[in-house]
């Protein structure tokens, strides 16, 4: 789990076997697929897309499969019926757990969701039982080089050689550009931004030349939870599950580290 309660599922790991690309292109393919047929094609308008296309070039994902997920969507080619879906639900030590996803056949997931719920000790919620204890916010992560001086964002992983950037510094960039909150740790910094704020603070930390490890849309928990160790290795297995799940793109808790 990360400090914003977003798992890092498959789709966001870099450094995913070649066994598992697959599995991350289609994920990756379904998201700019249901993109463009909400918004359109057009990435100058649509920020969702653009932020789809981003991700999938992070990861490397051909430019024909993204070209081929962008035709699903605008229907120049057949694609499956998709439609996104959101579950919630309680993980071990009583956890609230939302998933998201895309996916052909929403009754088939919904059982699939339940059977892997039940295997760890948790279970489905009603709609809004969940939900309420989150918030959309936009949240960019970002990572301090190795050999940064303590408290330091700098180096050539991040800025133009010669400069550097403190903590302090990142964060008065971040606030100026509208950003809500910044919390520092000793390896890593993470902003917090509303949702129409999102792409102008991406935006201003990109012209001061810091490099962005990752960045989205999505839930964070109002208030984060302790549980005992065995419940929260539990819970990682439980959110491995899930990730495993082909039509489950995120999964947002509310487990504190």
């Amino acid at each position: 789990m990360s400090g914003h309660s977003h798992f890092k599922t498959v789709a966001a790991t870099k450094n995913a076997n070649d066994a598992k690309k697959g599995k991350i292109f289609s994920k990756l393919g379904r998201v700019i697929t249901i993109a463009v047929k909400e918004k359109g094609a057009d990435i100058t308008s649509n920020i969702q897309l653009k932020a789809a296309i981003e991700k999938a070039r992070d990861f490397n994902m051909p430019k024909e499969n993204i070209e081929r997920a962008i035709k699903k969507g605008t229907g120049e080619l057949v694609g499956e019926n998709l439609e996104e879906v959101s579950f919630e639900g309680f993980g071990p030590g009583g956890i609230a757990i939302i998933m998201e996803g895309i996916t052909d056949n929403k009754n088939r997931t919904l059982g699939e969701v339940k059977g892997i719920l039940g295997q760890f000790e948790g279970k489905m919620a009603g709609e809004g039982a969940v939900r309420w204890m989150f918030e959309k916010k936009g949240v960019i992560t970002i990572k301090k080089p190795d050999k940064s001086p303590e408290g330091h964002f700098d180096g050539p992983a991040t800025m133009p050689a010669g400069q550097a950037l403190g903590g302090e510094g990142l964060e008065l960039i971040a606030i100026e550009a509208g950003a809500d909150d910044v919390r520092l740790t000793a390896n890593h910094a993470e902003i917090y931004t509303k949702p129409e704020d999102f792409e102008k603070v991406k935006k201003a930390l990109e012209e001061k030349s810091v490099k962005i490890e990752s960045s989205f849309l999505g839930l964070t928990a109002k208030e984060e939870i302790t549980v005992n160790e065995k419940e929260k290795e539990r819970a990682q297995k439980l959110f491995e599950a899930l990730d495993e799940n082909d039509a489950i793109q995120d999964i947002y808790s509310n487990l504190k580290n």
